[in-house]
């Protein structure tokens, strides 16, 4: 067990590494979710979204456009190039087990998951004077993210032939993260049954969670109104029961569509 985890930290530390010798890789996760917030905002004016600014609303809700970039775009990158040079073959043929190379992975995303919070809540401090108010709840609902789409990225690589190809395995993923994730607008603005897809989307609740953590008010709901430290985590129930439900199916797709060995040989 100990060798395990002392496995994934030492794969945490590389993969980290690669990403920034990499200037494409650091673009794609670091610099292109912050540059689309600043661009979300940009549009807001001075309107008012569920009681909090409509800046404000939107940055709070930004780490629901890094988990797609920092943890989905980056591991189906890394799995599948790792697999096409046969490095995920020498590594589940070496010491570490199976588990210990995975999360690995999981480590190493979620490091620059939580590097890229950080970064926002400096933002948002500086530019709307708000600091997180429920941050063990920040945690919680990030690492649970970055377990659903790690293990979603997991499965996603298993379905492209080739590093290559990865850019545009991901697109519909991302897409439907950007249109249907409540970043700059609640799930109730959408029409119907849309809005209830959008609520059942991975991304919904990690951003809810994150804005009524960081905001200690309630965006389960929409209400906005301010809520006490137990009201935040009784709120985040549903959401979190929604995150644990799709760390099950995308655990059992991961399973099921992950490769570790080049498709065709």
């Amino acid at each position: 067990m100990r060798t395990d985890v002392l496995h994934a930290v030492r794969l945490a530390k590389l993969d980290l590494t690669l990403v920034f010798r990499n200037t494409t890789a650091l673009f794609t996760v670091l610099l292109l979710p912050l540059m689309m917030a600043w661009l979300f905002t940009q549009t807001q004016g001075t309107a008012t979204i569920e009681g909090a600014p409509a800046a404000l609303y939107v940055l709070t809700g930004v780490p629901g456009l890094i988990v797609g970039f920092a943890v989905f775009i980056n591991l189906v990158n890394s799995f599948t190039a790792r697999r096409e040079e046969l490095v995920l073959k020498r590594l589940r043929g070496g010491q570490p087990s199976a588990a210990a190379v995975m999360a690995g992975s999981a480590l190493g995303a979620l490091a620059l998951f939580l590097g890229q919070v950080v970064l926002l809540a400096i933002w948002i401090r500086r530019a709307e004077g708000a600091t997180p108010v429920n941050i063990p709840l920040m945690l919680l609902a990030a690492v649970l993210g970055v377990a659903v789409f790690g293990l979603l990225a997991a499965a996603f690589s298993g379905l492209t032939p080739n590093a290559e190809m990865a850019q545009i395995t991901v697109l519909p993923v991302i897409l439907v993260m950007m249109v249907g994730s409540p970043v700059a607008f609640p799930t109730n603005a959408l029409p119907g049954a849309l809005g209830t897809i959008s609520g059942l989307l991975p991304v919904t609740p990690i951003v809810k969670i994150m804005r009524s953590a960081f905001l200690g008010a309630d965006h389960y709901t929409g209400t906005g109104r301010a809520l006490s430290a137990l009201e935040q985590w009784t709120g985040a129930l549903p959401s979190l029961g929604i995150l644990a439900g799709w760390v099950v199916v995308t655990a059992l797709l991961a399973r099921w569509l992950f490769r570790w060995e080049p498709r065709h040989g």
